[in-house]
């Protein structure tokens, strides 16, 4: 839905109707969001956006900035391709990538990526990738990724490409190249200029806004091929075409990873630890590369680079105290945000997702934790802010819950960070209550609109989040071992959660359930191996239930290493395996898993199905054909949230 163009400063009217009565909360929030990517054309006047269609399809439309009737140009059915991102090589052609998994006879399942380019009225469509060939070793599953938009913006892009050896080595016309290599390509003639020739140790390339390749990574293996914990990063000098050492990366942080290469300064962005937290970096890309640092805090984790439009130029960090925040190292960047804070006082989660090529105009996206989140047009010359879209147009006009972080004691004394939402109106007190861990373990909650925690307390729960020891962001010594080595640790903080908000009396302890997605669901099951009394219902979604078989999951991929090393051996494998403490389970079990899940497969919640069953537990297990990790589909979603309700509330004994 396009909307009118209001000056900034001014306050933003919503405008939009209400959702539908008739909708009940599990459509509503099930539904996934009405933009799942969005992008600016080079001269600012139009908008191209991907939105959710039937079933698991997706359309990309195409705008006027100005305003308008969306047009639909390109649609993918979502079995298999899924559209992943849409973005402009030029004010008449579209880049997408299509992200899909298939069994090509392997006997399992394998994830492929494809970028198409399509005209911008929908025609003219052509494969960016190479035609695969019989006649060519291995499987060509991606088509590469784009490093860069050249500044002619005449629909060429810069792109990886894996290139693989054919099999007819006995006539000269066959191909011999192997590896990973740079392209430029023309989106519409397919005319292609060689950036960088094929190499079989590269892992991937960073170039600057010009276009110019300037970093090169190369995973380090052993002599079998598998992969080792070590990055070497190479760098080249304006106009150099020879490659000199940069870092020797490891997952400690030591050293400096790059992820930005800025060519009016010679500079790279990335991170490397400071003080055991992740700080933001530039290092001049020259013999004696200095390095100066530009963010450091002294409670958490530097966050993603801020870049702006289609140079992809670094303006700032953002990082994550309770709430969202951002150190902007642009001037006139800073001096915006601080404009757009006085002009969207309730919104104060502020991206800048995307602007013309002069930067006139901005693509921005502002939200919170009770507001879904908006997409406004900045024009800075008439200083107009023009609201174009809605995150989630149903939910429009209806109270959410607001998000309050909170910390409370672990058992060792330790303050645990959470956020805890109550639901719309109550009082707080004596709540069926809801544990929600987070997924990872590798990662963390943040302030904001989540449609799970929303859903719950729409319902009547009390939901918190623990950001528990193991989670991502609050620095080395808070990550420990990470959530599966240190589970007791992890787990015991999870726990800890619905033990305060019982003694604050918020939490009724008759009507205490813990729910998670991936490693939460891991958490939720393997509570009980501590306090088997403490939760009355579980609900897991994707979970981890048996490490033994994740680390065996990944012995025929050249990862092995990498995947054991991180999940460890010893005891733990047993102890911190739910698989293993199913006889201890007393509360009762809904499990959900999509059986295309490459995340986590779906033979994990199989195996604690069987074991729940086995030892005489109460288990039930729903799976989503043709669904994966996320489970991507509105009516899954909307199918999940009703039925975890119903379980809930006849488990809790809630009316």
């Amino acid at each position: 839905m396009l909307r009118n163009w209001i000056f900034l400063g001014a306050l933003v009217a919503s405008g939009a109707a209400p959702a539908a009565a008739q909708s009940d909360n599990a459509t509503l929030y099930g539904m996934r969001e009405s933009i799942g990517d969005i992008s600016m054309s080079p001269d600012g006047t139009q908008l191209a956006f991907v939105q959710p269609a039937r079933g698991r399809s997706s359309v990309l439309f195409v705008a006027s900035a100005e305003g308008g009737e969306p047009k639909p140009v390109f649609r993918s059915d979502g079995a298999p391709w899924k559209l992943s991102w849409c973005s402009w090589a030029s004010n008449v052609r579209i880049v997408c990538a299509l992200y899909g998994v298939t069994d090509p006879g392997y006997g399992h399942l394998v994830p492929f990526t494809r970028l198409v380019a399509v005209g911008a009225d929908g025609g003219d469509m052509k494969q960016l990738g190479q035609n695969s060939q019989n006649g060519a070793y291995g499987l060509r599953q991606f088509d590469g990724q784009i490093i860069a938009w050249p500044v002619e913006d005449g629909g060429q892009v810069v792109m990886t490409r894996d290139y693989r050896q054919e099999t007819q080595t006995n006539t000269r016309l066959a191909k011999v190249d192997e590896g990973l290599g740079v392209d430029i390509v023309d989106t519409a003639s397919l005319r292609t200029r060689r950036l960088e020739s094929p190499r079989i140790d590269a892992s991937h390339y960073i170039a600057d806004e010009t276009g110019a390749v300037r970093i090169v990574a190369v995973q380090s293996s052993d002599a079998q091929g598998m992969m080792r914990d070590l990055v070497l990063y190479s760098y080249r000098k304006p106009r150099s075409r020879d490659w000199k050492p940069l870092s020797r990366a490891t997952s400690d942080g030591d050293a400096f990873v790059p992820v930005a290469v800025d060519a009016k300064r010679n500079v790279a962005y990335g991170y490397k630890d400071k003080d055991g937290r992740s700080a933001v970096y530039a290092v001049t890309l020259g013999e004696t590369a200095p390095e100066a640092l530009m963010f450091a805090h002294d409670k958490v984790d530097a966050g993603p680079l801020m870049r702006i439009g289609r140079t992809g130029r670094v303006i700032g960090v953002s990082y994550t105290t309770d709430k969202p925040e951002y150190k902007l190292f642009d001037e006139e960047y800073a001096g915006l945000a601080a404009r757009l804070g006085k002009a969207l006082p309730g919104l104060p989660i502020i991206n800048f997702v995307d602007a013309s090529r002069d930067e006139s105009r901005l693509l921005l996206f502002a939200g919170s934790d009770t507001d879904p989140g908006r997409y406004y047009v900045y024009d800075k010359k008439s200083r107009k802010l023009n609201e174009v879209a809605l995150a989630r147009p149903d939910l429009e006009g209806r109270a959410q819950a607001e998000v309050k972080p909170v910390s409370y004691p672990a058992a060792d004394g330790t303050a645990i960070p959470a956020y805890l939402t109550l639901p719309p109106g109550s009082d707080g007190r004596k709540l069926p209550a809801i544990v929600m861990p987070h997924g990872g373990p590798s990662a963390r909650d943040e302030w904001g609109f989540d449609w799970l925690a929303q859903y719950y307390a729409a319902q009547g729960y009390a939901v918190i989040q623990p950001n528990f020891r193991g989670s991502a962001g609050y620095g080395d010594d808070w990550y420990a071992e990470n959530g599966f080595k240190s589970w007791r640790t992890a787990v015991g903080d999870v726990n800890d959660a619905g033990r305060w908000m019982v003694k604050e009396g918020i939490a009724d302890p008759a009507k205490l359930a813990v729910v998670g997605w991936s490693y939460g669901g891991y958490a939720a099951l393997q509570s009980a191996a501590l306090d088997p009394d403490l939760f009355r219902a579980t609900v897991a979604i994707a979970p981890v239930t048996d490490l033994k078989a994740l680390v065996g999951k990944a012995r025929n991929f050249t990862n092995a290493r990498l995947v054991s090393d991180f999940i460890g051996t010893g005891p733990h494998l047993v102890e911190g395996s739910p698989v293993e403490q199913a006889a201890k389970l007393k509360a009762p079990v809904l499990m959900f898993s999509g059986d295309q899940d490459l995340n986590v497969d779906i033979s994990q919640a199989r195996a604690m199905e069987a074991a729940l069953k086995a030892a005489g537990k109460p288990v039930e297990m729903v799976t989503y054909s043709g669904l994966d990790h996320q489970i991507y589909d509105s009516v899954a979603r909307a199918d999940m949230l009703r039925r975890s309700d119903v379980f809930l509330k006849k488990t809790l004994k809630l009316p």
